[in-house]
């Protein structure tokens, strides 16, 4: 396989292998609307074979951040039609990603009485709130009738997303430790009923999730990202037999449903745990080496050209590249990204990073 040719993950249409990693920004409008200026971030990126949206929130006790967008209001749902129509109208493919925060969130920023996990076990560290920062708080235990209403707060908001908003697809965000990540994992998730205890129970929720989101919008629109041993926000998988245990039955689950692709952030993608995991899985595989390196041009050809995986998910080179794609066919030189301006306001640092196009002007 090319980098640069063309894909079919399910019925998701790539014209490239090189896709958007989902990136919170935090740049959304009063209302969590996405607004003229995230629909032009969109825009300018439409050249990459998919863009996968920032975590986007189902429901609003799911909601992780301050500024972040959701899938809930009508006034949301047009907020991403826009940005659906603007980068169709330039040719591209994007899916949004229905991300619920889980633990990783505050009241001061759902506006909720309370947060919600698998159990009332809570992260150690502080997250930022609008009056500044505050300790993680203990957050409520989903009950077993909750967890069931969990499964339908996705399928609504993959709903809105494909059949209102018009998008190409989801993407379930089951890694990075918020809510579907954190169900996997025996440090978070103590439950005793159906929903916790053995590796089998640990994975039940994402199955559901992902059957109920396919029954609902077609498989072929569905992927799901996983991040094993990431190890991040205290959700932690350290012990090799267990973590194999769970994602192997995670696996076995979403084989027979046919889903678009499974996109997988891990440290070494090569290795045995994730090459494992896609062969189990069956399915187009979109590899992303993680936060502690930067997806470059020989690494994307090296994953795709040497079969590791079907497409790679690229993040902070996408944050400074509209243009990616055509930066790395050319093999010209690359904006690079600032950190500084990541999760800030506005458009510095979002939408004013230069193309190659009017460079040359």
């Amino acid at each position: 396989m090319d980098l640069f040719s063309s894909a079919v993950l399910g019925d998701l249409v790539l014209s490239n292998r090189v896709t958007m990693a989902p990136l919170t920004r935090t740049r959304a409008d009063a209302g969590d609307v996405p607004g003229d200026v995230v629909v032009e971030h969109y825009g300018q990126r439409a050249t990459l074979g998919m863009i996968v949206t920032e975590g986007t929130y189902p429901t609003q006790e799911g909601k992780g951040y301050t500024g972040q967008p959701g899938i809930v209001t009508d006034e949301q749902v047009a907020g991403w039609k826009r940005v659906a129509d603007e980068v169709h109208a330039k040719g591209g493919t994007i899916v949004m990603q229905v991300m619920h925060a889980g633990r990783v969130s505050h009241p001061e920023v759902t506006g909720t009485d309370r947060i919600v996990a698998p159990s009332a076990v809570a992260i150690d560290g502080q997250v930022h709130v609008p009056s500044g920062k505050a300790e993680f708080p203990e957050p409520h235990a989903l009950t077993t009738e909750e967890v069931r209403q969990t499964v339908q707060d996705f399928v609504t908001a993959s709903k809105r997303a494909v059949l209102e908003a018009g998008l190409d697809g989801v993407e379930l965000h089951s890694a990075n430790g918020y809510l579907l990540h954190e169900f996997l994992s025996p440090v978070s998730n103590v439950r005793t009923d159906e929903y916790g205890g053995s590796p089998a129970a640990r994975a039940r929720l994402g199955i559901e999730v992902a059957e109920a989101v396919s029954a609902a919008i077609g498989a072929g629109r569905v992927g799901i990202r996983i991040s094993p041993m990431h190890n991040i926000q205290d959700v932690v998988e350290t012990d090799l037999d267990d973590v194999t245990a769970t994602y192997d039955a995670l696996m076995d689950g979403l084989a027979p449903l046919g889903l678009a692709y499974m996109s997988v952030l891990h440290s070494d993608p090569r290795g045995e745990l994730v090459q494992r995991l896609r062969r189990r899985f069956g399915q187009a595989v979109v590899l992303n080496s993680g936060f502690g390196t930067v997806t470059d041009l020989a690494e994307a050809k090296d994953l795709v050209e040497n079969g590791h995986a079907d497409a790679v998910a690229v993040g902070r080179m996408a944050i400074a590249n509209p243009d990616l794609v055509a930066r790395w066919e050319r093999e010209t030189e690359l904006n690079e990204p600032n950190p500084a301006t990541f999760y800030a306001d506005g458009a510095t640092g979002y939408t004013d990073y230069p193309t190659l196009e009017s460079v040359s002007r």
